[in-house]
């Protein structure tokens, strides 16, 4: 069953969303991430996707400590992603924090055979953060581009124990146009090389949650849905579409 992971993006100590990644287009929807972590727990949530964008930024975990106090106040599984890029933050992140998957993109990128020498040794803990624009992958925390498709990258990971993928197309992320066709295909295209998928960026509406709904019942691979502006906005209902996902599990 498709999964709904709703965002929390942690920034200077609040929670915020950025458009397009772009740091210096923030809203601030809470100064208090804890708190927000639990409005999404008790509306059904049953794991939650949190972004240290201080650390994508610095190159290391910024805010262990917040993200500790949401995973133990929740309770649920939580995965992070933020400025992890060496085997010590992997250690970090599991270790001090509780969370049970970490994300990974600038270093994979970067190092491939590194990621999959610590996929093999952190077996289904790590997911790849593939982040593009315009089809190719964006690194340091959405600040630069690469020479590198998405596609491509993810081929070179196939085959190897990876919690996730989580794909963003960062032209779609936190403005509230929905999922464009080509960024759709891009999902089955990852989710029918035997990948398991965590769609991103762009979920904006009920018909892009139906249009995932429909592509997770074709290939199961299509495991989640993050969503962060949406539900904030409350243009998606976290209650509602957990239910519906629930209700709905094939066509």
């Amino acid at each position: 069953m498709l999964q709904l992971l709703p965002a929390i993006d942690l920034l200077e100590g609040r929670c915020v969303r950025l458009r397009q990644g772009n740091y210096d287009d923030s809203t601030v929807f809470s100064n208090d991430p804890v708190e927000m972590a639990m409005r999404w727990k008790n509306e059904g949530a049953e794991r939650l996707h949190l972004v240290d964008l201080d650390g994508a930024k610095a190159g290391r975990p910024i805010n262990t400590d917040i993200v500790r106090r949401i995973r133990e106040a929740t309770g649920i599984p939580c995965q992070l992603g933020g400025g992890i890029r060496n085997e010590d933050s992997i250690q970090t992140a599991l270790n001090e924090t509780g969370v049970d998957r970490v994300i990974i993109g600038t270093k994979a990128l970067r190092e491939p055979d590194w990621f999959r020498s610590m996929c093999l040794k952190y077996p289904n803990q790590l997911a790849l953060g593939l982040d593009a624009r315009n089809s190719m992958v964006a690194t340091d925390g959405w600040l630069k581009d690469s020479e590198t498709s998405a596609i491509e990258l993810a081929a070179g990971f196939a085959g190897f124990p990876i919690a996730a993928v989580i794909y963003t197309n960062i032209a779609n992320d936190g403005m509230m146009q929905g999922i464009d066709a080509a960024t759709l295909a891009d999902f089955r295209k990852l989710a029918d090389m035997g990948l398991p998928v965590i769609a991103s960026g762009g979920v904006t509406t009920m018909k892009d949650i139906e249009a995932l709904h429909q592509i997770a019942c074709e290939t199961p691979n299509l495991i989640g849905a993050i969503t962060g502006r949406a539900i904030y906005e409350g243009t998606i209902s976290v209650r509602d579409t957990i239910q519906f996902l629930k209700n709905n599990t094939q066509f």
